[in-house]
């Protein structure tokens, strides 16, 4: 492992997507983050106008994502740290659990993503995400 691997900010923004894919919620989560964290998707496919979530928003959406599928997959690409900051590179897959708009219940979702974390003693304070999902279609294909 590098350096740069070994960064402990990296460490625990790994462990977050994973505590995030395997439906990590309340307490579970919540852990990763300062009680002052917010939350900012910028506006993308799904959120058109973009979301900020504070810590409460934050583990109410968990929540809502294990209701909205039954699957999903983090694969961090790349990352980066410097001081207090955090810059992943991530592939993202999701299987729909129920329909979503026109797409139906199985329907994979990917995602390629940067993320910007910003930590404070030892927790997420803020997050920055970059979403970009591949075209949003009824063609489905397997998940990786």
């Amino acid at each position: 492992m590098s350096e740069l691997e070994r960064h402990p900010n990296i460490e625990t923004a790994v462990r977050y997507h994973q505590a995030v894919a395997r439906w990590a919620t309340g307490e579970e989560l919540a852990r990763f983050f300062h009680e002052d964290a917010v939350h900012r998707e910028l506006p993308n496919a799904l959120f058109p106008d973009g979301v900020v979530r504070e810590l409460p928003e934050i583990l109410a959406a968990a929540e809502q994502g294990r209701r909205v599928l039954c699957r999903q997959h983090f694969d961090v690409v790349n990352a980066v740290a410097m001081g207090d900051q955090v810059a992943l590179e991530v592939t993202w897959s999701g299987t729909l659990a129920v329909p979503l708009g026109e797409l139906p219940a199985g329907h994979v979702l990917r995602a390629h993503i940067a993320t910007f974390l910003r930590f404070r003693d030892g927790r997420i304070v803020a997050q920055h995400n970059y979403d970009c999902y591949e075209p949003l279609t009824s063609v489905s294909r397997p998940s990786p």
